[in-house]
């Protein structure tokens, strides 16, 4: 989940056109109603698994570690050190045709694009939501975490016309702790977005690549059945922003840092909304 505003891995400006992710539920035989089915994904619970293995591999290591200083030769390492791959490549989805311009999602690069992701944390309309304000150390710090983090969450430049122009976290909301607060189902898939400049917001790019990006995942992602947000059930403008690019209000849930609005986009309903 991201930080005290967004949508499951959180995010929103003020602006209808600075919004983010949400969440969804089903019935069967519809993609309109929702259930209860809770039971968790096997893939959530195999990360469950690979972060007990991850435990074991640290101390295994730091055994190791200490049989080599004693003259021993070490142990065999418990577990691989690979990222796994859990959203289809995004790096690799390409840029998109959209109502205002060629879009390309592109996986941040630390040293290149923190100081302006940061810059914009510290406008007051984002920060009011993303409260990653202040020292740069916390929007590094934010940032670095899903970089480093098993691979369930993507951060984002938003490039719009070769201008880098918004922070998106593209994410596995069925393997995101926001699970436990609605109906998730295998391969639920969750956007938070950030509008950087003020000049950006108000004029409906946030709707136009809210859908863009939206649909962009349906079809790399084809396990995916629906897209979903949770943005602040008090900013009106986001709620809005997401209605706008076909997603329907689902629910109002309760997560730690907010009282959400649960917004889906349905693989089924796109060519509707």
């Amino acid at each position: 989940m991201p930080p005290t505003d967004a949508s499951v891995n959180a995010a929103t400006a003020t602006d209808a056109d600075a919004c983010t992710a949400g969440v969804p539920a089903e019935a069967p035989g519809t993609d309109c109603e929702d259930t209860l089915d809770l039971r968790l994904p096997d893939e959530f619970l195999a990360l469950i698994a690979n972060e007990t293995l991850g435990a074991a591999a640290q101390q295994s290591d730091a055994a190791s570690r200490t049989q080599a200083g004693a003259g021993n030769p070490p142990q065999a390492d418990v577990v691989g050190s690979a990222r796994e791959d859990l959203l289809d490549s995004v790096a690799e989805w390409g840029p998109v045709a959209t109502p205002v311009g060629l879009f390309h999602l592109v996986p941040v690069r630390p040293e290149r694009d923190l100081p302006l992701i940061g810059g914009w944390m510290n406008d007051p309309a984002v920060a009011k939501y993303w409260e990653l304000d202040g020292s740069q150390n916390r929007a590094e710090d934010h940032v670095r975490t899903q970089l480093v983090g098993d691979g369930r969450c993507v951060p984002c430049l938003g490039v719009l016309d070769g201008v880098p122009m918004s922070y998106w976290e593209i994410y596995r909301a069925d393997l995101d702790p926001v699970a436990r607060h609605y109906p998730a189902r295998p391969h639920d898939t969750g956007i938070h977005l950030l509008i950087g400049a003020a000049a950006d917001r108000g004029r409906g790019l946030g709707s136009a690549l809210l859908r863009s990006v939206a649909d962009l995942a349906l079809d790399r992602r084809l396990g995916c059945a629906r897209i979903i947000a949770e943005p602040d059930l008090r900013n009106a403008p986001s709620v809005s922003a997401f209605l706008s690019a076909g997603f329907r209000f689902a629910a109002e849930i309760d997560l730690p840092d907010k009282r959400a609005a649960l917004m889906i986009r349905d693989r089924s309903l796109r060519d509707l909304m």
